[in-house]
């Protein structure tokens, strides 16, 4: 068996690169796989999708080859992420062959509670002004004309997708949970936070950090530090 693999589910609007060097600061028996979803990317000509049923059962058999050799398997996800970090541990427990032993949830609420605000339908300045004042964050290539053209949809195409997400009734998941957020994230709050304890039958922890909604891009290796030992934890 090869060693513990943490699958990496990407919030809105960014690609697989983002988790890449999280592999330099992971210790060793511990590989980090970042999904990619289409149209970014090395995917940049495939088909953007806007529903989180169609990302999951793409994203699926991409990694359950690489999945059902790992000693142990956990799913990261942020924001959008955590949608589909917690779709994707449904699919992977109810197909077999996978030895899930985590799901970390960060900066979002229980999949029960939609989200209020919708953006996905505004003009492309309001728009993007809504999801930075959301997230509190502003990918740097929107700044770049050229850039901000082709990013743009992917932004739109993974909003909306998180916008029109209702979870299926699914059972509990008997799967750990641990629930992430920064202190100062103006967008869930702690209570939301602590609605993923209803996701599980095999316990939540809720942990805090330092930073807002997108703290994952200001302190990466603490994060990676953080879940290694979590699962360093679990493994004893």
């Amino acid at each position: 068996m090869s060693p513990a693999t943490l699958v990496c589910l990407p919030y809105a609007g960014v690609g697989a690169s983002f988790f890449r060097d999280w592999q330099s600061c992971a210790p060793r028996g511990l590989d980090i796989l970042p999904v990619q979803l289409p149209g970014r990317e090395e995917r940049f000509g495939e088909d953007l999708l806007t529903s989180v049923d169609a990302a999951v059962h793409d994203i699926a058999p991409r990694v359950l080859p690489v999945l059902r050799e790992s000693s142990e398997v956990a799913v990261f996800g942020h924001s959008l992420g955590a949608v589909l970090a917690y779709e994707l541990a449904h699919r992977l427990t109810a197909d077999g062959g996978v030895a899930l032993t985590r799901l970390f949830v960060s900066g979002s609420p229980g999949p029960a509670t939609a989200r209020e605000t919708r953006a996905s339908s505004l003009a492309d300045e309001e728009f993007l002004d809504q999801v930075g004042e959301l997230a509190g964050y502003s990918h740097p290539a929107l700044a770049n004309a050229e850039l901000r053209e082709l990013l743009l949809p992917v932004v739109r195409a993974d909003v909306e997708m998180h916008e029109n997400y209702r979870p299926p009734p699914h059972p509990p998941l008997d799967v750990p949970i641990t629930a992430l957020r920064g202190r100062g994230d103006h967008l869930v709050g702690a209570a939301q936070l602590a609605e993923w304890a209803a996701t599980t039958t095999a316990g939540t922890s809720v942990i805090e950090v330092d930073g807002g909604h997108m703290y994952l891009t200001e302190h990466p290796h603490a994060l990676v530090r953080l879940l290694a030992a979590q699962l360093a934890e679990d493994a004893r």
